[in-house]
């Protein structure tokens, strides 16, 4: 097989059917293997079911149902090492990143990259509409505290829930994480720079949701498991 789309969700009864609707309606034009992975984080709405419900009219729908609420980095790891794709793609299940920008990708793969991420700060990407000015700030802030924590010099956005990476890189890096919140995207790339794995990132174009769920409260717990992560670094933990 050769991609893996792996969805994570979380409540996301009213706006998943939509996202995997137009996924849909862009593999049917395809001519290559793929599947569409849902893993849905201990909903207690309706996320389960109104998967279930499309998987006679999506091909190669297919669903993980977990009754408890992990979070977003163990969701996001759980589909990503279950599936079965030689190349391996999350995306967020509000659909702020069309998958047709997966085209993007592929000309990365074919020069050498091992994970191709999406960015909204490099020069190319499009943001409709623009974010408001605090949660850009806020964003820059948490990108300067990535770089310096972390020292991830060189990737501009580390949090765009759009990111490539080939078989190789999920089987050898995720094995090892061990953030669960929002801060597992900088773990996961830190590491996978450690193993010697080439990172590119590509811009898109990215649809502000007004119902993100990611806020202050969000940004403080990702500011923590910065922390963690440097420390695990530093006391060689990922080496376990």
């Amino acid at each position: 097989m050769k991609l893996s789309v792996v969805i994570p969700a979380y409540n996301e009864a009213e706006r998943l059917p939509n996202t995997l609707k137009d996924i849909d309606r862009y593999f049917k034009k395809v001519d290559y293997s793929y599947e569409i992975l849902v893993v849905s984080d201990g909903s207690t709405d309706d996320t389960g079911r109104k998967t279930r419900e499309l998987m006679g009219e999506i091909k190669n729908l297919c669903l993980i149902d977990r009754k408890e609420n992990k979070g977003k980095g163990y969701t996001v790891r759980e589909g990503l090492l279950k599936a079965k794709g030689n190349y391996r793609l999350f995306t967020d299940a509000d659909n702020s990143t069309s998958i047709d920008q997966i085209e993007k990708m592929w000309p990365e793969f074919e020069k050498g990259a091992d994970v191709v991420i999406g960015s909204r700060d490099i020069e190319g990407a499009k943001l409709t509409p623009p974010q408001p000015w605090w949660r850009q700030k806020v964003g820059d802030v948490f990108n300067l505290m990535v770089q310096i924590t972390l020292g991830l010099w060189g990737v501009w956005d580390t949090q765009c829930g759009f990111k490539g990476f080939k078989k190789e890189v999920i089987e050898s890096v995720l094995p090892k994480c061990k953030i669960e919140g929002f801060a597992f995207d900088p773990e996961i790339l830190i590491l996978a720079r450690k193993d010697r794995f080439k990172i590119k990132e590509i811009p898109v174009t990215w649809e502000n949701d007004p119902e993100s769920k990611v806020g202050f409260s969000s940004m403080f717990k990702m500011g923590k498991d910065l922390i963690k992560i440097r420390f695990n670094l530093l006391t060689g933990k990922y080496k376990k």
